[in-house]
C-alpha cells in the first residue's frame, strides 16, 4: 500500500497532487475574475512579493547571478530577485487569460532582420523551427503571428501533476494549436506538422541531461541539439523569436532575429544560446532566473 502510494506520487497523482491543484487552481480562477489590467500586475506583485521569498527563488536568482555575473551590484541584484518572479508571474497569468491575451497582443509590432525570412518562407509555405527562451512571454511571438496567418505548432513539457497539467493544456490550447507534447507520439505529430509545411517553437533554455554542455552566460549549460536537428531534417530556418515585454507591463514588441547559418548542430545551438543570453542581457529582469540552468 505504501509503495502504491509512493509510486501515486511520482506520477503526480494521489491526495497530495489534488490539493495542490485544487489550490494553485483556484487562486488562478479567481484571479481570473479580475479586470485583465489589475490581474496581470496583480499576479507579478504576489509572486514577487510573497511567494518567491517564500519558494527559496531569491535565493536561486542569487546563486545563479552569482555564479555567471558575480560583479554585478548588489542593488542590481536585489531588483532581479523582485523582477524576474514579477514576470513570470504575469506571463503564467497572461496564458491562463485566454482570449483577453490574445487580444491585447495579436497586434503587437514585429521587427527585427528575420522578418524577412519568415514571410519568405511563409509564402512558400516552407517549414520553419523558431527557437526562444524562458524570456519576456514567449507566447506572445507565436499569438501575434498565428494572427497574421502563421501556422505554429508549440512544444510543451507536460507537468507532473496531472490534474494540474488538464487544465495546463487546455490554456495552451486556448491561445493556439496545435501543441504537441514531449515524448514520443507527440514528436510523431510535430514532424507530420513541420514535413506539411508548419512553424514550430521550441523553448531551448533547459537543462537537459542528455544535452551538449555549450556556453551560456560564459559557463558550461547542457543544451540539447534536436531543434538544430530539425532544421537541417527539413531544410527549415532556425529563427529566434522573442516576446519583450514593454515598460507597461502590459504590452510587447515581438523580434525577429536573423536565421542562424546551417552547419554543426552543436554550432547552431551555441549561436542560438547566445542570442538567448544577448536578449537576456539586455533585459535582465525578463529572463527566468529561477531555472536551475547550470545544474552541472
Amino acid at each position: 500500500m505504501a509503495e502504491d502510494k509512493k509510486n501515486k506520487a511520482k506520477r503526480g497523482r494521489g491526495v497530495g497532487s489534488w490539493l495542490l491543484n485544487a489550490v494553485v487552481h483556484g487562486l488562478i480562477r479567481g484571479a481570473l475574475r479580475l479586470p485583465y489590467a489589475r490581474r496581470i500586475p496583480l499576479a507579478g506583485w504576489v509572486m514577487s512579493r510573497v511567494l518567491a521569498p517564500l519558494a527559496g527563488y531569491d535565493r536561486r536568482i542569487r546563486d545563479n547571478l552569482a555564479l555567471v555575473c558575480p560583479d554585478l551590484p548588489e542593488a542590481e541584484v536585489r531588483r532581479l530577485q523582485r523582477a524576474v518572479p514579477d514576470n513570470a508571474a504575469r506571463s503564467w497569468m497572461e496564458m491562463y487569460s485566454g482570449a483577453e491575451f490574445i487580444a491585447r497582443v495579436k497586434d503587437s509590432p514585429i521587427r527585427g532582420p528575420g522578418l524577412p525570412a519568415l514571410e519568405e518562407a511563409h509564402r512558400a509555405g516552407r517549414p520553419v523551427v523558431l527557437v526562444t527562451g524562458h524570456f519576456g512571454n514567449y507566447d506572445v511571438a507565436r499569438v501575434a503571428l498565428m494572427a497574421r496567418g502563421y501556422r505554429i505548432g508549440g512544444l510543451y513539457n507536460p507537468m507532473r501533476n496531472v490534474y494540474f497539467n488538464k487544465h495546463y493544456v487546455a490554456a495552451l490550447e486556448r491561445i493556439g494549436q496545435p501543441v504537441f507534447p514531449r515524448g514520443r507520439r507527440g514528436l510523431a505529430n510535430l514532424l507530420r506538422f513541420l514535413k506539411s509545411g508548419g512553424m514550430t517553437a521550441f523553448l531551448v533554455d533547459l537543462n537537459v541531461k542528455r544535452g551538449v554542455p555549450l556556453r551560456f552566460f560564459g559557463a558550461p549549460a547542457k543544451t540539447a541539439l534536436s531543434a538544430a536537428e530539425l532544421a537541417l531534417k527539413f531544410d527549415a530556418p532556425l529563427v529566434p523569436a522573442y516576446g519583450i515585454r514593454q515598460p507597461d507591463g502590459l504590452s510587447f514588441e515581438v523580434v525577429i532575429e536573423a536565421p542562424i547559418p546551417p552547419g554543426d548542430p552543436a554550432d547552431m545551438m551555441q549561436a542560438v544560446n547566445d542570442s538567448i543570453e544577448a536578449m537576456a542581457r539586455r533585459h535582465m529582469g525578463q529572463w527566468f532566473w529561477i531555472h536551475r540552468r547550470w545544474k552541472a
